[in-house]
């Protein structure tokens, strides 16, 4: 894959957004009738956290007490409490249910993922408001990090996720750890902003440090319990469970044991035989990302130099089929 073509696909990602509606809880309105919901179309790659002061503002006439701090709020999905260090894409694509994006081969080798925001120019079906609650209280304690008023909260949970994915590239921490307090605050504030051409110049400091050769392939799995429950025995002892998902994490190298390029089919294969017992063909489960389901054969370090969330981490969501 060509840098053009790289950047090309990153650019495609970067443009992704959901369309969403968000409502207050009943137990924290102040009318009988429901507030008026807030609506936006929010980029994928952000964080929903970096909602609540406009969301705060918006309710604030329907509050109960309107006096509760912005970040003392929650969101959930039907029931399903929300978490903040999840980008808002992979909670979608995790857990409203929506059909994955798929395309015929040719479009396949034209692009490997796409966000839904380029489905409507693609002939697909525009996706409906992806509703959710707005809490300010009976916050779930045992399934969320609570938040705080200067957004430190968020900033080191993305700090030590994005040191975490350096880790597992080079095997040291040491690029991320060495970043300049200035370049720290510029990719913080692309973050925020969601200002790709910001985030290129601090991220590609992480890439392609000099003196460090490429060991492994930042890559996390989200299995569905039931998928999980009949797999445990080929579960990686990194897999933890959060909430009804299970999280796979698995040191990926660049190459396969015949040295051929590390493809995601290889990977998966490699990790989680049971449910993907075929490099090249999604059998029983289907890797999301994006939204888009991704072809067995892409090349894995490519596709993370494209379609990493900008934490570094490929996050796949699995969805099974049949």
């Amino acid at each position: 894959m060509a840098g053009e073509r790289i950047a090309h696909l990153q650019s495609k990602i970067w443009s992704g957004s959901l369309p969403l509606e968000i409502r207050l809880a009943a137990s924290d309105c102040r009318t009988y009738d429901e507030s008026d919901p807030y609506l936006v179309q929010y980029p994928r790659l952000s964080y929903l956290a970096f909602l609540l002061p406009r969301l705060h503002t918006f309710f604030a006439p329907w509050l109960i007490n309107p006096e509760v701090p912005s970040y003392e709020a929650w969101l959930s999905f039907e029931d399903v409490p929300l978490k903040w260090h999840y980008p808002t894409g992979l909670l979608y694509d995790l857990y409203s249910g929506a059909e994955p994006i798929n395309f015929d081969g040719r479009q396949e080798r034209e692009a490997v993922v796409l966000s839904h925001s380029t489905v409507a120019t693609m002939g697909g079906a525009v996706s409906t408001p992806w509703r959710l609650t707005l809490h300010y209280t009976e916050f779930p304690s045992g399934q969320l990090i609570p938040l705080d008023a200067d957004d430190k909260t968020m900033r080191d949970t993305f700090t030590n996720a994005m040191k975490e994915a350096d880790f597992v590239r080079n095997g040291t921490a040491r690029t991320a750890m060495s970043l300049s307090k200035e370049d720290s605050d510029k990719l913080w504030q692309a973050v925020r902003s969601h200002d790709r051409a910001l985030f290129n110049e601090i991220n590609t400091k992480l890439l392609y440090p000099p003196g460090l050769g490429l060991r492994h392939v930042p890559l996390k799995v989200y299995l569905p319990t039931s998928a999980s429950q009949t797999t445990s025995e080929t579960i990686p002892e990194e897999g933890k469970t959060t909430g009804h998902l299970r999280v796979v994490q698995a040191l990926v190298p660049l190459q396969t044991s015949t040295r051929q390029p590390q493809t995601l089919g290889t990977a998966l294969n490699s990790t989680l035989p049971t449910i993907f017992p075929s490099r090249r063909n999604p059998l029983l489960a289907q890797p999301v990302l994006h939204g888009a389901a991704v072809p067995m054969t892409a090349n894995l370090w490519e596709l993370n130099r494209a379609a990493a969330y900008t934490d570094g981490f490929l996050h796949l969501a699995v969805v099974m089929l049949g």
